[in-house]
């Protein structure tokens, strides 16, 4: 698989979301490998993409459409400060992404410790169970890891009251000293509240 993660700030929403739609109806049926995405705009107003294709190069042969290019033209005048991200690193948990989520939160940051991270998606493997009883309330996570070290992890959840309700509940014993690892490992830089995911 391969992820290509788009992220910005939306100027005009209404027009994103006409150019997003317009998309979905007559740029995806020409799309080869794409598989879905997972996209929103945050409370404040940023927006942010992962798109997800099962190869490299059906993401570059989507790019280099004709239609593709003009499409972008229309839509890069509803943003601005837009980056662009890609991974071939793909970590899933829970099965991964969800479309019957009602919320997601992507965090982004950077890795510190990659040695530590290693050992600790092991043990988060080997803990999904007990971590799946802790949080009933996670359907599905994705970690696309990029080449300069940073991340973007998206976390899908049954609702926003539900992950709210579930962040404040203590770990058991079993996954704390998992999550203190956690903490050591990655960085945290940044919080985007999908309230209103839109999941293709």
């Amino acid at each position: 698989m391969f992820i290509q993660v788009i992220a910005g700030t939306v100027t005009d929403a209404d027009g994103f979301q006409r150019q997003a739609d317009r998309w979905e109806t007559e740029l995806r049926p020409g799309a080869a490998g794409f598989l879905g995405s997972t996209s929103g705009i945050t409370p404040d107003g940023r927006f942010l993409v992962m798109a997800r294709f099962a190869s490299e190069a059906d993401a570059r042969h989507n790019s280099e459409r004709p239609e593709q290019g003009k499409w972008w033209a229309e839509m890069e005048k509803t943003v601005r400060d837009v980056e662009f991200r890609d991974s071939v690193e793909i970590k899933e948990m829970f099965g991964g992404g969800s479309d019957t989520a009602g919320f997601v939160q992507v965090m982004r940051g950077h890795i510190q410790d990659a040695d530590k991270l290693a050992a600790l998606e092991t043990a988060m493997v080997n803990l999904e169970t007990a971590m799946r009883q802790f949080r009933p309330d996670i359907l599905g996570e994705v970690i696309a890891v990029h080449a300069d070290g940073t991340y973007t992890d998206a976390v899908y959840f049954t609702s926003e009251s539900a992950a709210r309700a579930g962040e404040s509940t203590p770990p058991p014993a079993e996954l704390e000293a998992v999550f203190a690892d956690m903490d050591a490992a990655i960085v945290i830089d940044e919080y985007l509240d999908l309230t209103e995911p839109t999941l293709r």
